[in-house]
């Protein structure tokens, strides 16, 4: 039995078989509507569902919250139907959809961050032009290991024209980090498809900006920051960066630059795990979970808006504390960098 999948902010209807997911009756009948893993675990599909019957497949908690789902949210990929449904995009007056890219790049090159986090500069040499928003994240694929495709976080602004991507190298020598960690040389070629993801900055935002990353979650935090504070952004910018102990620490020699030049930016690093005194640093050391510090330095944040990479317990406890203090569902914009294992390639490292 054919039923009607209605997007109701594009005005766009598409018919569907009972059991198709919404997403496939759209893509398949050409509606434009933002995807990426189509396996529950991103959250980029995620719309309002209006009115409809459906019934929802397996899905992460990182994509969509019990919280989100009861107040109708639910993930395009994952909800089958089963009779004439409606639903709607969300934040549909700035959803952004850039031109899917698969680009050629060159290694420019490579540079150890931390004891386990790499930088990766890359010139791309054909396939562009590039667009994306800052928070927005690519598929990279190696020379050294093809089909294993892992997905990164651009850290460069997307007003620049080469891509910056930090890596955390896993333990083992065999996973594709560890290889690009021993392998990986200026000159080589890398595939990068994308962009990808919705936990990108919002410009229009009238209201203060609070950003927490957790290890290389700052990359996309870099990204939205430094955005946000060239473009112009004249409302307070709160970053809190997280780290387990001092050798986890970087960046932060740029951090202290932007709190220069900029007075309506403040940055603080927060060590989980550190004991003692700290050495003379740029920046002052705070002790406990990250979220802990933000919790003492806001007891409300409504109108907020808040961008959380890393983690996914550190992703999970910032979202609580947001919404608890005050913080709409709409202005939390969360990337969990979970285990690769849960997704649909079974990769088996953290961004």
């Amino acid at each position: 039995m054919s039923v009607t999948v209605t997007v109701a902010d594009l005005n766009q209807s598409a018919p569907a078989e009972e059991g198709q997911t919404v997403l496939e009756a759209l893509l398949a009948h050409g509606i434009g509507f933002a995807y990426s893993c189509q396996a529950g675990n991103c959250g980029t599909c995620r719309c309002e569902l209006v009115s409809g019957d459906i019934m929802e497949r397996e899905y992460s908690e990182h994509a969509l919250s019990a919280d989100e789902r009861g107040r109708g949210i639910i993930l395009a990929c994952r909800s089958q139907v089963w009779g004439d449904v409606v639903v709607r995009r969300l934040d549909a007056e700035s959803f952004i959809v850039h031109p899917s890219r698969v680009l050629r790049c060159r290694v420019a090159d490579v540079t150890a961050l931390t004891h386990d986090i790499l930088r990766l500069r890359m010139d791309i040499v054909s396939g562009g032009p590039f667009t994306f928003s800052a928070g927005q994240f690519a598929s990279l694929e190696f020379a050294f290991a093809p089909g294993a495709v892992r997905d990164y976080s651009m850290a460069s602004r997307p007003d620049e024209k080469q891509l910056e991507f930090h890596i955390r190298v896993m333990p083992s020598p065999n996973s594709v980090s560890g290889r690009l960690a021993a392998a990986l040389k200026p000159g080589d070629m890398v595939k990068v498809s994308g962009p990808l993801g919705t936990s990108y900055l919002r410009i229009r935002h009238a209201g203060a900006m609070l950003c927490v990353a957790g290890g290389s979650g700052l990359a996309p935090i870099k990204s939205i920051v430094e955005t946000a504070l060239e473009d112009g952004f004249d409302q307070p910018v709160h970053l809190y960066f997280g780290a387990r102990a001092e050798r986890d620490v970087y960046f932060e020699a740029e951090l202290a630059e932007l709190q220069k030049r900029f007075r309506r930016f403040r940055a603080h690093i927060v060590l989980s795990e550190s004991e003692g005194e700290t050495a003379t640093t740029l920046l002052p050391r705070r002790r406990g979970l990250v979220t802990e510090a933000v919790a003492a330095d806001f007891a409300a944040m409504k109108g907020f808006k808040t961008y959380f990479a890393g983690p996914p317990p550190m992703v999970d406890a910032a979202t609580a504390l947001a919404r608890a203090r005050g913080v709409e569902s709409r202005d939390i914009h969360a990337d969990a960098f979970f285990p690769a294992t849960t997704a649909p390639r079974q990769l088996a490292e953290m961004r």
